[in-house]
């Protein structure tokens, strides 16, 4: 699963979208058992470290690692 938060000026702000998506993945994972629910896409450069505590398990770093765009 994957979400891309709104920008906000607190990263805790977005808290709440992270809690709702490793929710639902809870949810799915208890109704379609069989299926693999491991991943979690959702964080940014504003935003990951907030996201990896929710649970993510993938994060993009793009603005982090190479810099605003130009």
């Amino acid at each position: 699963l994957m979400t891309v938060a709104p920008i906000a000026p607190d990263p805790e702000a977005v808290r709440p979208v992270f809690r709702r998506l490793r929710e639902l993945q809870g949810a799915l994972a208890r109704q379609w058992p069989e299926q693999r629910w491991d991943e979690l896409s959702m964080g940014m450069s504003d935003d990951y470290e907030v996201a990896i505590e929710e649970g993510a398990t993938m994060i993009r770093l793009g603005r982090a690692v190479f810099g605003p765009r130009g």
